[in-house]
């Protein structure tokens, strides 16, 4: 695919400066957010394969850290920020609306795409922009984390996860249950909780790909958009 805009940007969310990898393919339908799981970055090779992959699919993708690089630091000790889920979200939405205001961001519809705590973050996120957040996948996901806000997800929500990963799953199949709008969720026959089994991941990004085509690239009226 023939990349016209990639780019290391920087994210100004109120005081916090996040690095990011902005890819938009030329003929771009729509644009990804990932929001990675705890302890990981904008560097997760799961994320950047499933980003590749959604490339090729024509789909713009923003891999970044959710974190400044000094609460890297500290949260490497500590541990304090991994499970601030009101704060991932809160960065993860001013994230959304810094791409909404970029001039290559203008008129794309956005989805998310979280892993693990990232999932949260996404779900929350989408509850609150419902107007900006066209569709969601979760990898994974801590989806029990998103609390209350699952019940007001109204964006279409992919819930992906591993067959043997089998207290994850049990929490998806109960958030699948709270969310009012249209959602699945899709079982990786034996994958682990990191999708490390022989083409697990593929499958992920296959699912993650034909999720994001179907839903980022209708227009809001929900006519296909040409």
């Amino acid at each position: 695919t023939e990349i016209t805009q990639a780019t290391e940007r920087t994210a100004v969310v109120g005081d916090a400066a996040l690095s990011g990898f902005l890819e938009i393919p030329s003929g771009a339908q729509g644009i990804v957010v990932f929001a990675h799981g705890s302890g990981s970055s904008r560097f997760s090779k799961r994320n950047n394969a499933v980003a590749a992959f959604l490339r090729d699919a024509r789909l713009g993708t923003f891999l970044f850290d959710l974190l400044t690089s000094d609460e890297e630091r500290v949260d490497a000790v500590t541990r304090e920020h991994r499970f601030n889920i009101p704060l991932l979200s809160a960065r993860l939405q001013g994230v959304v609306d810094w791409i909404a205001h970029l001039p290559e961001g203008a008129g794309h519809r956005i989805g998310l795409f979280g892993s693990s705590t990232g999932a949260a973050a996404a779900l929350i996120a989408a509850a609150q922009l419902p107007d900006q957040v066209a569709a969601v996948v979760s990898r994974g996901g801590r989806v029990d984390l998103a609390g209350e806000a699952l019940e007001r997800v109204q964006s279409p929500t992919l819930l992906v996860v591993g067959g043997a990963d089998r207290e994850v799953l049990r929490l998806n199949e109960t958030a699948l249950q709270r969310i009012q709008g249209i959602s699945e969720l899709a079982i990786v026959d034996r994958a682990t909780h990191l999708f490390e089994e022989p083409g697990a991941l593929e499958e992920v990004a296959t699912l993650t790909r034909n999720w994001f085509v179907e839903y980022l690239r209708r227009s809001p009226s929900g006519a296909d958009g040409q």
